[in-house]
């Protein structure tokens, strides 16, 4: 029904694509201008409306960037604040957003904050945290910012080239914005990857000569945490009644991955930063055990008992991580 109702739909998305190549046009040409700062700036983003592993790759850069002061900047989405938020001690999944919260739990260095305003969000940071890198996370499309360094996401088994606009396709921003990255990350891709199919995706995306294309595979952990010292090895889950509940834009590898290391389980599944109702939650409490994503358990924690997530992030060739590393070197 969903795939019907895309279908139908094509005709908005042609409309979307004349409004998305006309704002690109009107930045072309300077009618509307993008804005550079002293502060060296690391964009990460997609031209697709989510499913890529953004948050992965931004953990992955600010462990490369542990030994610096470094603040991350994103819109902060689905969160109750308003305006300009600096993430502190008392800071809440509410008051950050699932993505920007999980990172501020998780890297207790690191200055987190959430604007819209890309522009008023460096310069508070700027201001109040003075930092000597600034991530921004999922900003590709903004373009008032002028990052300093531009990583373009997208994923082994739905490249940008293939997809379409909203809501037909997957797409919120124009094929021909790739030409901004600096850096291209075909994320997701099969563990036994090999030299020609790397071959097909860059004839595929055409990259332009200054532009760089790395391959990454998803990692997961050999056991599940409660965040805190609970941890379970994977094994030991196999027999127990177990909820998978997943609130992200794509949850196919996980649930493929459960299944090859023979997990049984009950998969509720919802849409992209879902909020959880009370009657939602009830249902999950009926499980002996609920596993879900990192991002999901921030908006579940306290909420259910016996609730575990898997960590995951990416995996790079050793040649594709000295290219990151070398990025990170270069900038600062």
């Amino acid at each position: 029904m969903l795939q019907l109702l895309r279908k139908i739909a094509f005709p908005i998305s042609l409309i979307y694509a004349l409004v998305v190549y006309m704002r690109n046009f009107l930045f072309d040409v300077g009618i509307f201008t993008s804005k550079s700062y002293k502060t060296p700036t690391i964009c990460v983003g997609n031209l697709s409306v989510g499913g890529t592993g953004k948050t992965p790759m931004t953990e992955y850069l600010l462990r490369l960037l542990k030994d610096y002061r470094v603040a991350v900047l994103s819109r902060g989405y689905k969160r109750k604040s308003k305006g300009f938020y600096l993430g502190g001690p008392e800071s809440t999944v509410l008051d950050l957003g699932d993505e920007p919260y999980q990172i501020h739990k998780k890297f207790s260095k690191v200055t987190v904050a959430v604007d819209a305003d890309r522009r008023r969000g460096i310069k508070n940071l700027e201001r109040t945290a003075n930092p000597e890198v600034i991530v921004l996370d999922d900003a590709f499309q903004h373009r008032k910012v002028q990052p300093t360094y531009s990583i373009l996401l997208t994923t082994f088994h739905n490249l940008y080239v293939d997809d379409w606009y909203l809501p037909t396709g997957n797409l919120r921003d124009a094929k021909k914005e790739a030409k901004r990255a600096d850096l291209i990350i075909v994320t997701k891709c099969p563990t036994t990857i090999g030299e020609e199919d790397k071959k097909r995706v860059m004839e595929k995306l055409k990259p332009r000569s200054f532009q760089k294309v790395l391959f990454a595979t998803l990692k997961y952990q050999d056991y599940v945490t409660d965040g805190k010292k609970g941890i379970v090895p994977l094994a030991e889950l196999k027999n127990t009644p177990l909820a998978l509940v997943t609130g992200i834009a794509s949850p196919g590898p996980l649930v493929q991955f459960l299944k090859t290391v023979g997990i049984n389980f009950e998969h509720f599944s919802f849409g992209d930063h879902h909020h959880f109702t009370d009657g939602e939650v009830e249902r999950f409490k009926e499980y002996e055990t609920v596993l879900t994503t990192e991002k999901d358990f921030v908006r579940l924690e306290g909420r259910v008992e016996n609730l575990y997530f898997l960590e995951i992030a990416h995996s790079f060739s050793d040649e594709d991580a000295a290219v990151l590393e070398g990025v990170v070197q270069g900038l600062l």
